[in-house]
């Protein structure tokens, strides 16, 4: 399908380099101010004006003349290409590696990377990368430069390792807190292994781990809600792992990229990645419990509202039924097929979770609040960001319910975190609650909850 060559945006780059020269992420000068994390992103995307109040607060802590603050707020029009700025095509060999790399460079680079930031989602690429996935061959890789590092599995294991620990610490601390470690790493680390030279076996498992730390490096833009940033990352990583033949990667990718597109309400961008993750992970001989967790993808694809309508038809409800069922059998089902690394935290309390989230965009709530209850009793310690996230859907289910009380008390077990991870979908998770309570605003136990959430500084 056609594509604009050029997609227009706005931003107010001085705000953002006045937020880094203060090493702060948007969520930590949000707090700071005293607004949420996504009206400061929207402040930065120049897609929302600034009150008075608000420019006052920001002169006062950060110290400067009110009049400077005024500067930072001048808007610039850009003119970005989503696609062929970052990923120029020129027939040359290695252009899967050098649009990569570029990539992670203009993260790193103070004064490209406020660009990247305001990158709008663009659903028109979606198409291009569907049809190259499917059909494209594997491009074809230049040989090393003279002097190039030599690149083996111990290079390749480290880079699996960090993965692995900057997966943890992501999944405990949120990722305003780990994504400028991930994207040193991927600059410094990962880009000039790239470059090097080694086997073909060895070249095909680098550009998988380079491919899962890439898909790594989006997520985290996803759940900072910066997601044409985001999705820069993920096509990345789509295409690294396209280069390496590894199919079982690249239906990760797709998955996470169906994950994006229902949270934007592009429901038929959504079923169209969470199928072709589903045929992928098919093709490449996935794990039983790999597959369960595509098919729960595919179930929320179906289960997301579009524009047209709140509520879903009896079909649509059936539909999310079979497949939630089919990934449940799945899971139960013994494992075979290669195993899967980003498919190690899929335990039975996230099964539960998923599925429940399925449930409440269906519009089934009951079934919603037994699946989050059921999650939160399997979580760890080590998963406080998926706590927090089953807390805010059980609240929400509850209040739909009309269980004043039950919402309320999952809503209060749910106010700590929303301030200690740096996580922008999880303080609009609570947001969004806050607004839905809004028609219960008389009630007692709600101006208790929220005098509570104030108190907490977070709301």
């Amino acid at each position: 399908m056609d594509q604009p060559k050029r997609q227009s945006g706005k931003s107010r780059p001085g705000l953002v380099r006045a937020r880094e020269r203060k090493s702060l992420t948007q969520e930590e000068a949000a707090e700071l101010i005293g607004v949420s994390a996504t009206t400061w992103a929207r402040w930065e995307r120049a897609e929302q004006s600034m009150r008075p109040v608000y420019r006052v607060r920001i002169a006062r802590a950060w110290q400067v003349p009110v009049e400077e603050v005024e500067g930072w707020l001048a808007v610039e029009q850009l003119h970005i290409e989503p696609v062929s700025a970052l990923d120029k095509r020129d027939d040359g060999a290695g252009c899967c590696r050098e649009s990569a790399c570029r990539l992670w460079r203009w993260e790193i680079d103070t004064t490209r990377r406020h660009l990247l930031t305001a990158l709008p989602f663009t659903p028109a690429v979606l198409g291009e990368w569907l049809l190259s996935w499917s059909f494209d061959p594997p491009t074809t890789t230049s040989s090393p430069g003279p002097g190039s590092v030599r690149v083996g599995m111990t290079e390749v294991q480290a880079i699996q390792e960090a993965h692995q620990a900057f997966t943890r610490m992501d999944h405990q601390y949120g990722a305003g807190l780990v994504r400028p470690a991930v994207m040193d790493f991927l600059n410094s680390k990962v880009a000039p292994l790239l470059q090097g030279s080694a086997s073909e076996d060895v070249r095909a498992q680098l550009f998988t781990v380079a491919s899962q730390m890439s898909r790594l490096a989006g997520w985290m833009a996803y759940d900072l809600a910066q997601h044409g940033q985001a999705q820069q990352h993920l096509g990345q990583a789509l295409k690294l792992a396209k280069q390496a033949g590894d199919g079982l990667t690249g239906a990760w990718a797709l998955a996470t990229l169906a994950q994006q597109a229902c949270d934007l309400k592009q429901r038929r961008w959504a079923i169209r990645l969470a199928g072709a993750a589903v045929e992928a992970a098919r093709k490449a001989g996935a794990p039983s419990r790999v597959t369960a967790e595509l098919l729960i993808r595919q179930a929320r694809a179906l289960a997301v509202a579009d524009d047209d309508r709140e509520h879903h038809d009896a079909h649509t409800v059936g539909e999310v039924a079979k497949l939630l069922a089919q990934a449940e059998t799945a899971f139960d089902r013994d494992s075979n097929g290669r195993d899967a690394t980003w498919s190690a935290t899929f335990t039975e309390a996230e099964l539960a979770a998923e599925i429940g989230y399925c449930w409440q965009l269906a519009g089934q709530h009951q079934r919603a609040a037994a699946c989050a209850e059921q999650a939160l009793k399997g979580f760890g310690s080590d998963f406080p960001r998926s706590t927090h996230f089953n807390q805010l859907h059980a609240a929400r289910s509850y209040l739909e319910l009309g269980e004043l009380e039950q919402s309320l008390h999952y809503a209060r077990r749910a106010v700590p975190a929303t301030k200690q991870l740096a996580s922008v979908r999880g303080r609009a998770l609570m947001d969004d609650f806050a607004q839905r309570l809004q028609p219960h605003s008389s009630d007692r136990r709600v101006r208790e909850f929220k005098d509570y959430r104030h108190s907490a500084r977070i709301g």
